[in-house]
């Protein structure tokens, strides 16, 4: 098989974006976004109309690619994810106290004149 002629390019992460914005993330870099299944519709047909969000992709951000191949993304309508799904018991986060009690400020009053020396 002979090589290809066309230049390599770096797949974008992509993956959390609304739909039309990773598209255009992608395009800038090189690449296209694909439907996972090879004998459905464009993925551009299945993101529309409506607020799609990119749940997956394949291969990974940073992976080297041809100009213009495909990156196979998964994608989910806005306000249809799980709601059931269990999060994960994540600690809280440390309490950075320099944070949370601001030091109050200096403020110099400039509007009040000290008397000048006369002459």
């Amino acid at each position: 098989m002979a090589e290809r002629m066309a230049d390599r390019v770096t797949v974008p992460d992509v993956v959390g974006m609304p739909f039309h914005i990773g598209r255009d993330v992608a395009s800038a870099a090189g690449v296209t976004l694909a439907n996972p299944d090879p004998d459905g519709p464009p993925i551009g047909a299945l993101a529309w109309p409506g607020l799609f969000y990119i749940t997956s992709q394949q291969p990974p951000a940073g992976t080297d690619l041809y100009r213009w191949d495909s990156v196979i993304i998964e994608i989910v309508e806005h306000g249809t994810a799980e709601s059931n799904a269990l999060r994960p018991n994540i600690e809280s986060p440390p309490k950075d106290s320099a944070h949370a009690a601001p030091e109050r400020e200096l403020f110099v009053d400039l509007t009040e004149s000290e008397p000048q020396p006369g002459p």
